[in-house]
């Protein structure tokens, strides 16, 4: 049986989405580097997982209950971060309701969803990428010198959460859960 691909994340509103968006183009016109524009702006609450088209239906409703109850997170994006040598990132203020949020979702992924904990077992760092996995090593110090002061500054309140789903070539919104089904 066929399995797709999935990640779970929040993704903030539109107008954030395409500031970002001109950060990764920025990079890939100056850099060459593309990869993080294979995905919108998000926040990775669940990295990548693979389930099949009946999982996909149990998963679907057991976000959309998860999202019916879930309470507003306000998101404070601040600066730029890096997980050296190979990831850039625009940082997060004061995520702790945010661990919160992502301990709940895991309840729900290990109970009804069947997750195992190797595909819940991952370090989790709240933050949103700008540059990923093909950044030149010989351009990583230069990149980081620019963006460690450069500055960004953003806020909004996630009332939900997001499925991605790959498409072959890159990641697209699948669903979106919310109180009122955004």
């Amino acid at each position: 049986m066929e399995q797709h691909l999935y990640f779970i994340a929040i993704v903030p509103p539109p107008h954030i989405r395409d500031e970002v968006c001109l950060i990764k183009k920025e990079l890939c016109e100056n850099y060459g580097i593309k990869h993080a524009l294979k995905s919108p702006a998000h926040i990775t609450l669940q990295m990548p997982f693979r389930r099949s088209a009946g999982e996909e239906t149990i998963l679907i409703g057991a976000l959309r209950h998860f999202a019916e109850n879930m309470r507003p997170v306000p998101i404070v994006l601040d600066g730029f971060g890096s997980f050296p040598p190979g990831v850039i990132y625009i940082a997060l203020k004061g995520h702790s309701r945010l661990i919160a949020l992502r301990q709940e979702l895991q309840k729900i992924l290990s109970g009804p969803c069947g997750f195992s904990d190797t595909e819940m077992k991952h370090k989790f760092h709240p933050h949103m990428t700008v540059a990923t996995r093909d950044i030149p090593e010989a351009s990583y110090n230069e990149l980081w010198e620019i963006f460690g002061k450069r500055t960004f500054q953003a806020s909004f309140v996630a009332r939900g959460i997001t499925l991605l789903k790959h498409n072959g070539k890159y990641w697209e919104i699948f669903r979106e859960f919310g109180p009122t089904q955004m």
